[in-house]
């Protein structure tokens, strides 16, 4: 960190707003709530080039390093910014767990109150527990988060709370900072990017990000997006909404994506596609990733991973890829593994003592 500066100032991680003010709706003077977000690492994984026949490069944006452990901070700062400089006092959210952590955490940092609207029993423990910390109000209800969304639509027809899902163009406006970042880190846009797709938002505002760039002359050519969704919550790959969505990755059970139609626009004008994985492919992937590379994701985050690694069966619809070794794919990883350890943890027996001895330990070492 680079800690130079006037006397007293310190000076380092401060923020996507300060970073890239001049390509956000915030108005200069305006005050920013920030937790330092942003400025993500963008991680080259070679074993998972190889594993794919790649010849290319292969990278990971890791979004769980994000303050809150997810992506959601990027347009949640944008968000609380705008809405406390407009009055608000009170901040409104459905979620299937990473909103809730971001928007109670900004919500915190800004002075105001946050309500928090959940399916029950649909959020992952670790999730649960930052909207707790950050004293958030939670309501869950007999229903799933399109049912939370739809309510939180009606509250907030009422003008009474500021909604922060990604219908709030203000959080679309932020998140497209993590495109910029990339082809700030690689010089150019990527080849191919992939990431996960649940309420569609995110892939939404990374094509805006890389359309936006483009316009400026920043970069000379734009990706095809891929979005991935779980083979039980997929409305968007079937064409039609899933009434009571299914997966073991959390965060993408949606069965009827706020964004749809603006993630359509994003796959068909890059030239990209959707893609499913079935539950199995993303634990499996889950685990490759954070054994190969030493990247541990939430199961959401590992479904772009999961159709990465179909590539050694199958390419992607009506797509093949480049031979040329300049080629980049990056794909985004938007939340920690710690955001939802109980899969995983679910997924390992529990471990034999062994005697406090030498020889004893060093053989269960080696077996």
């Amino acid at each position: 960190m680079n800690m130079t500066g006037k006397e007293g100032e310190i000076v380092g991680h401060t923020g996507v707003i300060a970073r890239y003010r001049s390509l956000l709706p915030v108005e200069a003077g305006l005050p920013i709530v920030t937790l330092g977000e942003g400025s993500t690492p963008l991680i080259e994984c070679s074993k998972l080039a190889a594993a794919i026949c790649f010849p290319g490069r292969v990278f990971v944006k890791c979004e769980g390093l994000n303050p809150t452990g997810s992506f959601k901070d990027r347009g949640m700062t944008v968000a609380v910014t705008k809405a406390k400089a407009s009055g608000a006092r009170a901040l409104l959210c459905a979620s299937t767990g990473n909103t809730s952590a971001s928007a109670a955490a900004y919500a915190a940092r800004a002075g105001l109150t946050c309500a928090v609207v959940l399916p029950a029993g649909k959020i992952a423990t670790g999730k649960m527990v930052q909207a707790i910390a950050h004293g958030a109000r939670i309501v869950s209800i007999d229903g799933n988060f399109d049912d939370a969304l739809r309510l939180v639509r009606e509250l907030g027809a009422s003008g009474e709370f500021s909604i922060v899902n990604s219908i709030n163009p203000d959080r679309i406006a932020g998140q497209k900072t993590a495109a910029f970042e990339i082809v700030d880190q690689l010089g150019e846009a990527p080849f191919l990017h992939l990431l996960p797709l649940g309420n569609a938002g995110n892939i939404s505002a990374y094509w805006a990000g890389y359309r936006h760039y483009y316009e400026l002359g920043r970069s000379k050519s734009l990706p095809l997006m891929v979005g991935v969704q779980a083979e039980g919550a997929a409305p968007i790959f079937r064409g039609y909404k899933i009434d009571h969505p299914e997966t073991v990755a959390s965060a993408i059970r949606i069965g009827n994506p706020a964004s749809w139609g603006s993630a359509e626009t994003a796959v068909q004008e890059s030239g990209g596609g959707v893609e499913i994985a079935s539950d199995a492919e993303i634990l499996h992937a889950q685990e490759w990733l954070a054994r190969h590379e030493g990247i541990f994701v939430e199961p959401a985050s590992a479904a772009p991973i999961a159709a990465l690694l179909q590539l050694g069966e199958r390419r992607f619809q009506n797509q093949s890829f480049p031979s040329k070794k300049t080629a980049i794919i990056v794909c985004t990883v938007t939340g920690h593994g710690l955001k939802d350890p109980e899969i995983i943890a679910q997924r390992f027996s529990a471990e034999k003592t062994v005697a406090a001895e030498r020889e004893a330990v060093r053989a269960a070492i080696l077996t």
